[in-house]
């Protein structure tokens, strides 16, 4: 798959600033460490698009990254960052929930953990929430080239048994591991062979 025109379109924080293309849409959640902009830049090949930070909880908004004028990855703000206040980190779920139940055409949401750890608390309660919307999810874990090749089985256990699921996608924006299957699922959806 080549993504060969991305911009960000659209940046919201209401339902009436979403775009109205209908186009599909890939919704990206995770903890605000987690690594979505690096994931984004290496799904789309490019170094620097999505900027990444190292402050985590910069994101306040949804992004809309409109692919090749045929779909979106949307990047909402992380969870799970402790200096956000009580107050905006309430705000920033109720404006995922408000695009949860509001959004026809968002089509999976990629939820990214951190290979490296244990999925947290709030891991666990995101990936319950968007069970519970009956989303077609996929677990992505960041970061898998940081781990070394010895202590994998035990990462891959730990994961699996916390989350209670049977799969999910190793990555790694440096190796580019795990970035064909991402690509597969989206044409999958998509409908491109």
């Amino acid at each position: 798959m080549k993504f060969d025109n991305v911009e960000l379109t659209h940046i919201a924080v209401r339902q009436s600033q979403y775009p109205v293309d209908q186009l599909k849409e890939f919704l990206l959640v995770g903890r605000s460490n987690v690594g979505k902009s690096s994931f984004i830049n290496a799904l789309i090949g490019r170094k620097n698009f999505a900027r990444t930070s190292s402050k985590p909880g910069k994101t306040q908004t949804l992004n809309f990254y409109q692919i090749n004028k045929a779909f979106y990855l949307v990047d909402v703000p992380g969870y799970g960052y402790s200096k956000l206040s009580k107050k905006s980190d309430h705000k920033i779920g109720l404006m995922i929930e408000e695009y949860l139940k509001n959004r026809f055409n968002l089509s999976r949401v990629f939820m990214l953990i951190d290979y490296r750890h244990k999925p947290t608390e709030d891991d666990i309660l995101m990936y319950n929430f968007l069970k519970y919307y009956n989303i077609p999810i996929t677990i992505v874990a960041t970061k898998y080239d940081k781990v070394s090749t010895s202590a994998r089985d035990k990462q891959d256990k730990l994961i699996k048994d916390t989350l209670k699921i049977d799969h999910f996608i190793k990555f790694s924006s440096t190796t580019k591991k795990g970035r064909e299957e991402i690509h597969k699922i989206i044409e999958e959806t998509l409908n491109i062979s």
